[in-house]
């Protein structure tokens, strides 16, 4: 199955062993509904780690403006499958002219 096929589950599960990787948060914490910060507790930097992951696994770009758009794990799962059906995961996509997310770890090492 190619990327740009993924099913909202598949995307959802891709994002929770992202998660999992990431903080150690148990798949059955994360559905649709949670907020990353205010329900799954993750801080800023996780939040960068995370992005960063989730850019590698799905091939997308989302820069440091979108990645604060996304609050919810609904928020990430709805945007990745747009971009991905969208052809946006593809480098000639105008998202890669923005600031990269991984620009976000800059303020997040002092």
């Amino acid at each position: 199955m190619t990327r740009s096929s993924m099913s909202r589950e598949e995307i959802v599960r891709t994002l929770s062993g992202i998660l999992w990787d990431v903080t150690g948060l148990p798949s059955e914490r994360v559905d649709e509904d949670k907020a990353f910060v205010a329900d799954l507790e993750l801080d800023s930097l996780r939040m960068v780690q995370i992005v960063v992951a989730a850019e590698d696994r799905f091939g997308v770009t989302i820069s440091e403006e979108k990645a604060w758009e996304l609050r919810t794990v609904a928020d990430a799962v709805t945007w990745i499958q747009d971009a991905l059906e969208s052809g946006a995961a593809h480098e000639g996509h105008p998202s890669r002219a923005a600031a990269p997310a991984t620009s976000l770890t800059a303020g997040d090492h002092r």
